[in-house]
C-alpha cells in the first residue's frame, strides 16, 4: 500500500528557529532601534552614508541576535574558557605588536582584518566567569571569589594600559555584576561604595588645586586628567577641553520640555555638538525630542533591562542567571555612562548609546548580549514546554 507524505512548508520547517523568542524583549529592541533609527536620520543625514550604515549594521545585529538565539546556554558554556584564553591572547597581541592610532594602541592586524580584541571581553569576560561560578556551585569560599577577581584584573589591566578607559569601565562592569550576582557580600561592596563616595567628594572639593598643570595624577594618563578636570569645570577652557561637554549641555537645555521638533535641532544642523552621530547623540535627541522623548527613551532602556532581569531570575541553571543577569546590567552601563557624559556628569570615555548610537562593532557586541538574552529565555520555555 502506498501511502503519500505531505512535504512540510518552509514555515513548518522554519518554525522550529523562531520558538521560545521572548516577544517583550523584541519589541524593547524594535522600538531603542526606532528611535535610533529616527534620530540617526536627522543628525547624520548630511553626514555621508551614515544613516545607510547604521540600518546595515542594525541587521547585521539582528542577525547576530537571531543566529547566538539558537545555541543553547550548555554551549555557551562550552565555549567560555577558550574565548576569554583567545581574547586575553589578543590583547597581549595587542601589547607587543598593536596599531597605534591617535595616541592610543588598541587594534590588531591579524592578517585578514584589523580587530580590536577589547570588544571580545565584553561578552568572554562575563562567560568566563558565570563558567566559574558554575564549577563552584554550592561551595563558593573567599578564595574563589579572590579567583574570579584576577580573572577581571587581567583583561581589564591590559585594556586600561592600551590606554581604553571607556571599554575599560564597560568589561570591568561586566565582570563585577557576575560577581556581585554570584553573591559577594555587601559587607565587602559597602566600603568599597563608601571609599568612592569619599574619593569623589575629596576630588570636587579639592578641584582647584590638583587641576593645576604641574600637578600629575599616578596611574592616569595627562588626557584622562584633563577629562576629570574639564568635568569638574568645563567653563575653564569653553572652546578647547570642555567644548564637548558645554555644547551637549547646551543642545540638552535648549530642547526644553518638547523639544524644537524633528530635523528643527539648530545645535545638531549647525554643527555645534561634536560626534552627533555617535558619542553625543543623545544631545542630539534631547534637542529635538527634550525632556519628553529623554523620559521615553529612559523607559525604553529601562524596560529592556527588567526585562532581561526578569529572563535571568527565571533561568534554569546558575550559569544562566549570572550571564542573563550580568549582560542585562551591561546595557544599563552603556546607557547611564553616555547620557552621563552628554550631560556633563561624568567625563567623557567613549562610551556608544545602545542601538542609537552609530558604530558597527558595538552593535554587534550589543547584538551578542541580546542574542544570549534570547538563547536563556529560549531554553526556558523549550523545558518548560
Amino acid at each position: 500500500m502506498n501511502v503519500a507524505f505531505k512535504k512540510p512548508s518552509l514555515w513548518q520547517r522554519t518554525k522550529p528557529l523562531f520558538l521560545g523568542f521572548d516577544g517583550w524583549l523584541a519589541l524593547a529592541l524594535l522600538a531603542l532601534c526606532g528611535a535610533g533609527l529616527l534620530i540617526m536620520y536627522s543628525a547624520g543625514f548630511d553626514h555621508g552614508t551614515r544613516f545607510v550604515d547604521h540600518g546595515r549594521n542594525m541587521l547585521i545585529a539582528a542577525s547576530v541576535v537571531f543566529v547566538v538565539a539558537q545555541i543553547p546556554p550548555q554551549r555557551l558554556m562550552a565555549i567560555a574558557v577558550p574565548l576569554y584564553v583567545a581574547g586575553v591572547l589578543l590583547l597581549l597581541g595587542v601589547e607587543f605588536a598593536g596599531i597605534t592610532r591617535k595616541g592610543a594602541t588598541r587594534w590588531l592586524n591579524i592578517g585578514v582584518t584589523v580587530i580590536q580584541p577589547s570588544e571580545l571581553l565584553k561578552i568572554a569576560l562575563p562567560l568566563m566567569l558565570a563558567w566559574w561560578f558554575q564549577r563552584r556551585e554550592g561551595q563558593l569560599r573567599v578564595p574563589d571569589f579572590l579567583v574570579a577577581v584576577m580573572l577581571l584584573a587581567v583583561p581589564v589591566g591590559l585594556i586600561m594600559k592600551q590606554p581604553d578607559l571607556g571599554t575599560a569601565l564597560l568589561v570591568l562592569s561586566g565582570g563585577l555584576y557576575v560577581i556581585f550576582f554570584a553573591g559577594l557580600s555587601w559587607k565587602l561592596i559597602i566600603p568599597v561604595l563608601s571609599g568612592g563616595a569619599i574619593a569623589i567628594t575629596a576630588l570636587v572639593l579639592s578641584e582647584e588645586r590638583i587641576c593645576q598643570p604641574e600637578v600629575d595624577w599616578p596611574v592616569l594618563h595627562s588626557y584622562q586628567k584633563g577629562r576629570v578636570c574639564t568635568l569638574l569645570d568645563p567653563t575653564k577652557d569653553p572652546l578647547g577641553k570642555g567644548f564637548h561637554t558645554l555644547q551637549g549641555m547646551i543642545a540638552i537645555g535648549s530642547g526644553g520640555v518638547h523639544g524644537k521638533g524633528f530635523m528643527k535641532g539648530t545645535q545638531t544642523h549647525l554643527e555645534f555638538i561634536p560626534e552627533r552621530t555617535t558619542d553625543f547623540i543623545f544631545a542630539a535627541y534631547s534637542e529635538e525630542f527634550g525632556l519628553v522623548g529623554g523620559v521615553l527613551l529612559l523607559l525604553g532602556f529601562t524596560f529592556l533591562i527588567f526585562r532581561g532581569l526578569m529572563i535571568a531570575s527565571d533561568a534554569p541553571t546558575l550559569f544562566s542567571r549570572l550571564l542573563a543577569g550580568a549582560t542585562s546590567l551591561s546595557f544599563f552601563t552603556y546607557a547611564f555612562v553616555n547620557m552621563g557624559m552628554v550631560s556633563g556628569i561624568l567625563p567623557v570615555v567613549g562610551v556608544p548609546l545602545p542601538f542609537i548610537s552609530y558604530g558597527g562593532t558595538a552593535m554587534v557586541t550589543l547584538g551578542l548580549g541580546i542574542g544570549i538574552l534570547m538563547s536563556i529565555a529560549k531554553s526556558r520555555r523549550m523545558m518548560v514546554s
